[in-house]
């Protein structure tokens, strides 16, 4: 097979590229996915019981970005879903992020925005420098709220206190003096009308681009004349982990479909201090769908399986760098993604860097 680049993974950076590059370069692609499936982690779909479900965990897209969202908008509709986010703390049920309506229900006490500022003020701990995710949170709200909210479900998200890990991982988690219980303020946030998968196949839907499902590309790779490669797998995996293998976060995932209309009063509900999994996603809360049952899924954090989460540790940060170096020496080799750049990013990060790569590859 002859064709001008090799995209290897379905997923957000994948379709994206592989789409711009069918349609603005009629250019032919190869794309190539592992898994049985396109749409990587935000892979929707119909359960037996015919209710739409996300195999890997909650996915909400979010963005304040107006290009990402009106290039995604050419792809499906929206359902308007307001993510909203409930913790279970002290037997009570709040929302999160931290506002008004949290603290008056987690204290039994009214609070005014002033008071709340004030509040915050006594309780924070100050410090000169802020050196890892404990320090964001005491230095914002104080040891209490951080011990029932944060400091056990760090633990058990990433296998280690927050005190071991970088300010980043906590300053994705805003406080508020107002009573907005959004969980992400974004100008454009949703879930696709008809599913993340619908949306990526409507994508990728082109006489250019030809998928291959269950393949590595390694598998394939010396068959195929290609021009360029566009790589979205762990870095690692590429280098033949030369430098070591860099560390994930995994997650495990059981389902349950209950014989009632309706489980939870929220999307997510968190569970900080209780339990071994992290949290509990209904979803017909993102796909305001209507059916008789629900389907439940318990989220397990793992130190092995799937990579998920890149730890954000400098030791990690270092390893990646190695590999990073080797990346830079290849030409006509593009990295883009989670896995391939080793960093957290949003779905619309992704779509941002995808889109900023092929206006590079013009």
């Amino acid at each position: 097979m002859k064709v001008d680049f090799l995209i290897a993974g379905a997923g957000f950076a994948g379709c994206t590229l592989a789409e711009r590059i069918a349609t603005q370069f009629d250019k032919k692609v190869l794309l190539v996915e592992t898994r049985n499936h396109i749409g990587g982690n935000t892979y929707d779909y119909y359960n037996e019981d015919g209710l739409l479900i996300q195999k890997y965990g909650p996915h909400i897209f979010h963005t304040n970005l107006k290009d990402v969202w009106d290039y995604l908008c050419r792809f499906t509709e929206w359902n308007g879903y307001i993510h909203r986010v409930i913790a279970v703390v002290r037997g009570k049920e709040v929302y999160l992020p931290i506002n008004l309506d949290t603290m008056e229900r987690l204290y039994d006490r009214k609070f005014t925005s002033e008071e709340l500022e004030e509040y915050f003020e006594q309780h924070r701990v100050k410090l000169d420098k802020i050196r890892n995710s404990r320090d964001v949170v005491v230095s914002q709200v104080g040891e209490e709220l951080y011990d029932l909210f944060f400091k056990n479900y760090t633990k058990k998200q990433w296998g280690i206190y927050p005190d071991e890990l970088d300010p980043e991982v906590t300053k994705r988690l805003p406080v508020r003096f107002n009573r907005d219980t959004r969980y992400f303020t974004d100008a454009y946030q949703g879930i696709p009308k008809h599913g993340f998968t619908r949306m990526f196949e409507r994508m990728i839907d082109n006489k250019n681009i030809h998928l291959l499902l269950k393949t590595d590309y390694r598998e394939i790779i010396d068959s195929v004349e290609y021009n360029k490669l566009i790589y979205t797998g762990p870095i690692d995996y590429y280098f033949d982990y030369m430098f070591g293998k860099l560390p994930y976060r995994s997650l495990d995932f059981k389902f349950e479909t209950l014989d009632m209309e309706k489980y939870q009063n929220a999307g997510v509900v968190n569970y900080p201090n209780d339990y071994n999994y992290t949290r509990i996603t209904e979803f017909k809360h993102f796909y305001l769908q209507q059916h008789q049952k629900t389907t439940i899924c318990y989220e397990y954090p793992l130190a092995e399986g799937d990579p998920y989460y890149p730890i954000p540790k400098p030791e990690c940060r270092e390893i990646y760098q190695k590999y990073r170096k080797e990346a830079d020496k290849l030409r006509s080799v593009y990295f883009i993604g989670r896995l391939a750049q080793y960093k957290y990013l949003n779905m619309d990060q992704v779509v941002a860097g995808a889109l900023k790569l092929f206006e590079e590859l013009i």
